[in-house]
């Protein structure tokens, strides 16, 4: 039977339409729930930043965040995720926030520590706090970043040296929650030398790039939008990530990328917005290169 005959024949049969619509959505509610938080994307880039010395160039970067682990998360799912990010052989991990969902008595500390102590970076792994933190449990939360070595970055800024040359890593605390101290950044942050800031929300790269000393943002915070449906777009949005929803975007002078995250809220759906891990390598600006060179594989 043609297309346009089994529209008709459907049409003729309200019943049957509004059956084959109810399965549809069933199906679609599964996929979201079940499926697609679990189809986990890594998301390759490459940057050139230019004031990156020579020592850094090739230096790789993996960003992951809001892990949001509660009492719906599963060992296996985030063993997975530290096996494929140690393949990755990173230089650093950072992890932009959002260890936490609502409730400390839903946050398997256990799981969350012993994941994090597998991660393999050469320069380790930094963190930054994200707005759910805080009212879950921020002293928890920060306990099991310090028994799995992780380097938390509460405005404050780490610089990692080769040789005679810096690159700086700052991070700025929740801007949500106003904790955030960019002027204790600023003030511990060196002259010179690349730097990029870890910011769990995305829109502050507006006031980051306005300072003209970063050349990196690194966000989450927004999950992509975690449900996008076709023709609405965006359907879960929190504030502050109203602009750099996703992805990479050019701020005034300075790079700004949004990473998707691993874990999901409220709803606890994905749909068209995958998980992510995106493994960045960064390349020092050499002969005719642009200023800034931006290309995503």
């Amino acid at each position: 039977m043609s297309s346009v005959g089994e529209l008709a024949r459907l049409a003729a049969r309200p019943g049957r339409l509004v059956g084959a619509t109810a399965l549809l959505g069933a199906c679609g509610l599964i996929y979201a729930r079940e499926i697609e938080p679990r189809l986990v994307e890594l998301v390759r880039l490459t940057l050139t930043l230019p004031r990156l010395a020579p020592e850094f160039d090739g230096y790789n970067v993996i960003q992951i965040g809001d892990l949001h682990l509660d009492d719906w998360s599963r060992p296996g799912r985030l063993k997975r995720v530290v096996e494929r990010v140690n393949v990755q052989r990173p230089d650093l991990v950072a992890i932009t926030g959002d260890f936490a969902s609502y409730s400390a008595k839903r946050l398997d500390t256990e799981m969350l520590t012993g994941a994090l102590r597998r991660l393999r970076a050469r320069d380790g792994t930094v963190a930054i706090l994200g707005n759910h933190d805080y009212p879950t449990d921020v002293g928890l939360v920060l306990g099991c970043l310090r028994e799995a070595g992780v380097t938390t970055l509460i405005n404050g800024v780490r610089t990692l040296r080769r040789g005679g040359a810096e690159l700086h890593v700052a991070g700025i605390d929740d801007v949500m929650e106003g904790r955030s101290r960019l002027d204790r950044v600023l003030e511990e942050l060196p002259a010179s030398g690349a730097a990029i800031l870890l910011a769990h929300e995305p829109d502050f790269a507006d006031v980051a790039a306005a300072t003209g000393r970063f050349d990196l943002q690194l966000s989450g915070h927004s999950h992509g939008g975690q449900v996008r449906i076709p023709l609405l777009g965006r359907a879960i949005l929190p504030p502050f990530s109203q602009r750099y929803t996703r992805g990479l975007h050019m701020v005034g002078g300075m790079i700004q990328y949004t990473n998707r995250g691993l874990g999901s809220v409220d709803a606890r759906l994905r749909f068209m917005c995958r998980p992510e891990i995106t493994a960045i390598t960064l390349r020092e600006r050499t002969g005719e290169d642009s200023l800034w060179r931006i290309t995503e594989r």
